[in-house]
């Protein structure tokens, strides 16, 4: 069997190691005599993998104790529910930062639930910048501040943490989590969908500040307040175990990797090699401003555009898979994820290379 290197944005690669030990594990996990997907969420064996699974994500996140985790379903897509629906309860208005696709669909549901303020927008430059701290018009009246620290499609980061002045910081984090260390106790809450950097689609994880907890607007259903979840030790319904159990993996696989101190010197480096032989060539070329650029997520285009879809079909040949950018962009863009060795970011650099040689 041989592995390709797949860039997708999500779904996207898992670790080989992770993989490898999950189908060891598929028939019989820990001499049970069954797999961890027909376990009871209730029982000794899958409440072992989930406390065990918790207690790595504390450790590598440095989790404060007055935070809880929660293990969810419904996706980053809910929680831009969620958030209003369990904060806005004494305070009906909420400041936004729109930076990107995901900033704006976050936006438009907190519309649902609450008065947005917009506290910044670049969506006059397109999504290739981050508002500065100054550039934040900030309400100190607002039930919290919400943002988008890496927007997936557009390849665009935040480099420096917004201050609130005291208003709980919402951030999603879908697709920026455990790439490096973060200070958690700097927010209020923060989620993120697993299926970037923590595990298959199907997961999210929640971490909430206590104080946060308890007061959802009348009417929420249950399943959307953050109480039920908390109450239950994520489980008042059937979670999804699989996915857990696969973050587990994927946890204790990043502790054997140095935790994030080192995976972030990794996913630095990564990003750093394939941004320069971008910049270092007319044939290539990157619209973020250096500055807010994404460790995560590399957009890029063609001198060419006509090139675009061969480029795309002999990358794949060579076994780089899912480069093709989002349609709202065009172009391709890489997502190089943490499960994305750095021999993967070598192997497409050389194949762009080789391609601009011969096409350029």
């Amino acid at each position: 069997m041989s592995r390709v290197f797949n860039f997708s944005a999500g779904p996207a690669m898992l670790p080989e190691e992770v993989l490898q030990q999950a189908m060891v594990e598929m028939l019989d996990w820990q001499g049970t005599g069954m797999s961890v997907m027909e376990m009871s969420h209730r029982g000794k064996e899958f409440m072992s993998i989930a406390e065990q699974a918790e207690s790595d994500l504390r450790e590598l996140l440095q989790i404060p104790e007055s935070y809880k985790v929660m293990f969810l379903q419904g996706g980053a897509s809910s929680q831009f529910a969620m958030v209003p629906m369990n904060l806005t309860r004494e305070k009906s208005k909420a400041d936004y930062i729109n930076t990107g696709s995901w900033s704006k669909k976050a936006i438009a549901e907190a519309k649902r639930y609450a008065t947005v303020n917009l506290a910044a927008t670049t969506e006059e430059t397109k999504f290739t910048t981050t508002p500065s701290q100054s550039e934040l018009s900030l309400d100190p009246d607002a039930a919290y501040v919400h943002y988008t620290p890496n927007e997936t499609i557009q390849g665009v980061e935040f480099p420096y943490l917004p201050d609130t002045a005291g208003v709980p910081l919402v951030a999603d984090y879908s697709s920026t989590i455990l790439s490096r260390p973060i200070d958690v106790s700097r927010y209020g809450i923060i989620y993120a969908g697993a299926q970037k950097n923590i595990g298959p689609a199907g997961l999210t994880i929640a971490i909430v500040r206590e104080d946060l907890i308890g007061h959802a607007i009348d009417n929420t259903p249950a399943m959307f307040q953050y109480a039920t979840h908390s109450d239950n030790g994520s489980m008042y319904n059937t979670p999804p175990t699989y996915g857990w159990y696969l973050a587990g993996l994927v946890f204790k696989w990043l502790k054997e990797k140095g935790g994030l101190t080192g995976m972030a010197a990794i996913n630095q480096r990564k990003a750093e090699a394939l941004y320069s032989v971008i910049d270092s060539s007319a044939f290539y070329a990157n619209p973020v401003s250096p500055e807010s650029r994404s460790w995560m997520n590399v957009p890029f285009t063609l001198a060419n555009a006509e090139l675009d879809g061969k480029f795309i079909a002999e990358a794949s040949a060579a076994g780089l898979k899912t480069l093709k950018g989002h349609r709202s962009v065009g172009g391709m863009r890489a997502s190089i994820y943490n499960a994305m060795p750095e021999a993967g970011v070598q192997a497409l650099i050389d194949f762009m290379t080789e391609f601009e040689r011969v096409n350029g």
